[in-house]
């Protein structure tokens, strides 16, 4: 597993013990607590003080997962914040160390993204406007086939309106751009030592908490 679900997790009390036992030599936190209270994403957190102990976390190959999404964009923006804001602080408290080279290497890639992202449509404005009309480049012609193709074989098991949503690529093109922003927002919060907050999104009479999870992709 590569972060626990705050919602969906079994543990075994010898390793609840062990890591409050931990608390404050080995791993971060107050001795004597299961949850290091400070942190936004405690899913997260404990995933790392388990591993870091040589604790062996598993997932059911058959058991799939079903989660209901945020209503509102601010309500995404605040959850995706806090989980995004959340991974990067867990990782500053434990360092680099073997169990979180996957999670640095994870957030990295995430980095790369935002900028790789970010040229690449800097690039097609600067073709836009330097152009009188629109080229068509082969190479990235196949690489977005493949993209779409991918897309459609990750989602077939919801039927024709997932396949048709997966080979459009533009709704989740504009999550990307989305969730890079939320990014370079989480990195500017944790640079200029702004303090990091649970909020609560209202969605009707009363008020709707974001839902506990890692972030894994």
């Amino acid at each position: 597993m590569f972060v626990l679900t705050g919602t969906a997790s079994v543990f075994r009390p010898r390793a609840l013990r062990t890591v409050a036992a931990e608390r404050g030599r080995s791993l971060p936190g107050v001795p004597g607590d299961v949850y290091d209270t400070i942190a936004l994403t405690e899913g997260n957190e404990l995933t790392l003080a388990l591993k870091s102990l040589g604790g062996l976390m598993i997932s059911p190959p058959d058991c799939t997962v079903v989660t209901e999404v945020m209503p509102t964009w601010r309500a995404l923006w605040i959850q995706r914040l806090r989980w995004q804001r959340g991974a990067l602080e867990n990782l500053g408290a434990y360092g680099i160390r073997p169990q979180t080279f996957r999670y640095w290497a994870q957030q990295l890639g995430i980095g790369y993204g935002v900028i790789a992202l970010s040229c690449y449509l800097l690039l097609i404005a600067v073709m836009l406007a330097s152009l009188d009309h629109w080229v068509w480049f082969p190479f990235w012609v196949g690489i977005g086939l493949v993209f779409a193709v991918e897309r459609v074989v990750t989602v077939w098991r919801g039927g024709p309106a997932a396949r048709l949503l997966g080979a459009s690529l533009f709704p989740e093109l504009f999550f990307a751009m989305f969730l890079n922003a939320v990014y370079v927002k989480g990195i500017l919060d944790i640079s200029f030592g702004r303090t990091g907050r649970w909020e609560l999104e209202t969605t009707g009479p009363s008020a709707q908490e974001p839902e506990l999870a890692g972030r894994g992709a």
